[in-house]
């Protein structure tokens, strides 16, 4: 009878007593080193290889990855060299160009204003004339302002002597002091080089 009390409190005690943490007993994932522990030596000297292999192509691949970067960035500064110097080239070849045709277009201009004076006193014939040297004046600035040369502004611009010569100044009731007043030669620049200044007459103030 005691025997059996034995027993039944001892399959109580079996029946109610706590499961195990798997994760506080030692029979869980082993760490590397736990791993590695139980590994024979061939097989710890080739993961150890394995490991320093894997160490020397990532440095490898970074070391690459900044040869890379530094040639591309290399090539784009030598793009952007090529591309400005090319623009410098062409800016000159343009100005050098426009510089020599600048007189034939002024001839033209004075032409016109002559014979813009005696238009009304002149034969249908001279007037056709007339017209025409207006026409191959406008295609000549066209194509000028298609080289991307451009007039600059002149007449009410307060004097610049970065783009404007004054060749006279004289009272004007029209205009403010150091305001051009006439234009009497155009001047042009393209882009940021100037071509030629233009000619001008300033007004100036009066004396009291």
């Amino acid at each position: 009878m005691l025997e059996d009390d034995l027993t039944a409190r001892d399959l109580d005690a079996e029946l109610t007593a706590p499961e195990p943490d798997s994760a506080d007993d030692g029979s869980a994932v082993g760490t590397d080193a736990s791993a590695e522990s139980g590994m024979g030596g061939p097989e710890l000297a080739e993961l150890i290889a394995s490991r320093a292999e894997l160490k020397r192509l990532q440095t490898t691949l970074a070391e690459a990855q900044e040869t890379s970067a530094r040639r591309q960035a290399d090539f784009q500064n030598y793009r952007k060299r090529v591309e400005r110097a090319r623009g410098e080239t062409h800016d000159r070849i343009v100005a050098d160009t426009a510089r020599k045709l600048l007189p034939v277009l002024d001839n033209l201009t004075r032409a016109l204003d002559a014979g813009r004076t005696l238009e009304t006193q002149e034969s249908k014939e001279f007037r056709h004339f007339l017209h025409g040297v207006e026409l191959i004046t406008k295609q000549f600035n066209d194509v000028l302002e298609s080289m991307g040369v451009q007039p600059i502004a002149a007449v009410g611009e307060r004097f610049d002597p970065h783009v404007h010569e004054a060749v006279v100044t004289e009272p004007s009731d029209q205009y403010e002091p150091d305001t051009v007043s006439e234009e009497i030669t155009r001047g042009y620049r393209i882009g940021d080089r100037l071509l030629r200044p233009a000619m001008v007459k300033v007004a100036a103030r009066r004396e009291q």
